[in-house]
Order: C-alpha cells, then sequence, then structure tokens
C-alpha cells in the first residue's frame, strides 16, 4: 500500500482502496499525478483511476457519486466533460479540502496509456501484467500545431489589447502560457510536453523568462507581455520549422499596429 505524509491524504487513499476492494465491481486502483512522479505534499491532489469489471461499467459509471460520497466527507463533485474526459469525477473533501480526481474505467483502457500508473492496489494480478505490456506514449504535439494555434490565439490577444478589454488580454496569454509556452519549454529539455506546473521549482531559469510574458493591468504591461510571448515563442519553436508562415508576417504586422495607436 502506497504511504503519503499527509494524514489528511492518506486517510482518504486508505478510504478509496477499502471501498474499491470491498467491491467485487473494481479489480484495480491505480494512482498517477504527483504519487507516480514525485515531490508529492500537502497541496497535491489524489489522482487515482478505478479499474472496473466490463459487466459492471455502467452500473458503476451510474453510481459514482455515491461511491464518492462514501468515501468520506463529500463537499462538492462534478464531471469531466470540460476536459474531455467524462469518466472523470473531481471531488473535494474535507476537512481540511482535498482534491481527489476519480477516473473510472475499464480493463483495456490500461491497453494505451500516456504514463505507467502506480498500481495501489489489484484484485488479481492481470492488472499488473496489463500494465506491464501496456503501449506509453505521451499525447506530445508536432511543431506545426504549435504554429497554426499561436497566431492566431496571438491575434485574439492582440484584438482584445486594442479595443481596451485588457483582463480579456491577460487571461488569453496565460491561456497560451499554459499551452504552447509550458509544453515547448518542457519539449526544449528533453521532457514530455506539459504546462507549466512547478516550473519554478524544477527550471527557474525558464520561469523568470516566462515572467516577463505575464503582464499587469494596464496598457503598457499588456503590450510588454505580448512582445515577450512571441520573442520567447520564435526562441522556443523547432529549429528545422519554416520560417515566413503567412500567419505569423500577418499577425506580426497587425499587433505592431495595433500598439502603436494604444500607444499614441
Amino acid at each position: 500500500m502506497t504511504s503519503i505524509s499527509s494524514p489528511h491524504q492518506q486517510q482518504l487513499l486508505d478510504s478509496v482502496c477499502g471501498i474499491v476492494a470491498a467491491d467485487d465491481r473494481f479489480v484495480g486502483l491505480l494512482a498517477a499525478g504527483s504519487l507516480l512522479h514525485g515531490g508529492f505534499d500537502e497541496f497535491s491532489d489524489l489522482d487515482l483511476v478505478l479499474v472496473v469489471s466490463n459487466p459492471a461499467y455502467e452500473e458503476v459509471m451510474a453510481d459514482r457519486r455515491a461511491i464518492a460520497e462514501s468515501i468520506g466527507p463529500l463537499l462538492a463533485a462534478f464531471t469531466g466533460e470540460h476536459v474531455g474526459e467524462p469518466r472523470l469525477l473531481i471531488c473535494l473533501y474535507g476537512d481540511p479540502p482535498v482534491h481527489v480526481d476519480l477516473k473510472f474505467v475499464t480493463p483495456d483502457a490500461l491497453d494505451y496509456l500516456i504514463e505507467r500508473p502506480v498500481i495501489i492496489w489489484a484484485r488479481t494480478d492481470a492488472i499488473e501484467q496489463r500494465i506491464a505490456g501496456a503501449e506509453i506514449q505521451w499525447p506530445d504535439r508536432p511543431p506545426d500545431w504549435f504554429e497554426e494555434r499561436f497566431w492566431i490565439w496571438v491575434h485574439y490577444a492582440t484584438t482584445k489589447l486594442g479595443r481596451g478589454e485588457l483582463f480579456e488580454a491577460l487571461g488569453i496569454l496565460g491561456f497560451i502560457r499554459e499551452q504552447v509556452l509550458g509544453p515547448l519549454i518542457h519539449g526544449r529539455l528533453g521532457r514530455p510536453q506539459r504546462g507549466v506546473r512547478r516550473l519554478e521549482a524544477q527550471f527557474p531559469e525558464w520561469a523568470e523568462r516566462l515572467r516577463a510574458t505575464v503582464g499587469t493591468h494596464d496598457t503598457a504591461g499588456v503590450i510588454r507581455a505580448l512582445e515577450e510571448t512571441v520573442t520567447l515563442y520564435r526562441e522556443l519553436r523547432n529549429a528545422d520549422q519554416s520560417a515566413g508562415h503567412k500567419a505569423e508576417s500577418a499577425v506580426s504586422a497587425y499587433l505592431e499596429s495595433v500598439i502603436a495607436t494604444r500607444q499614441a
């Protein structure tokens, strides 16, 4: 059984493990997130995968809320359609509040994984064998994925700057950091493309570069952040990528014109 230092998180993990082990519909309990990558602390979520036998899957999916309530003092819960994962139930337990993700899958979902999870509990060794033989592939994105989207998103941020909607512009810049700059930084470092989590602690030199893209709620601050975002992207993108994308030239000229207007 996996052991963690926080008593509140450990109590919830023990409770989930006891519930799935006592319920014949479940065949395994797995962990991802910080329990897999390391760095688990009192602020970490519990990212858990509950493996359900095929015949019982529809019944368990209909019973998810009751299962979550049986784990501990459930404060709130909602499903993960907003992140494209309807199998996920996102839960908040208390007291103190602890975030727990409960993802319900069938055994065949373990054949193709983005990373190899930690086995917390399994009814038989079939789960271990399945995970050992799984195809593992992190969903890294090709250079063209970033190139096509980046300039459209920069254009959108620029229109918000031009209209004076600074909160909107700052929000889009945050989205670009998460979806483009963070993954490209990880890729530059030879790591799976991820967002910006833990960059401050793990890669402070890159965190400093990202800090310049944050901006402040004023015209000058948004302009600086937009310019730094474009500069950093050009540095990070694939060196083999052909320059002169037609969107890049058009958006760059548009950005310069909007900046000139806002600074006038």
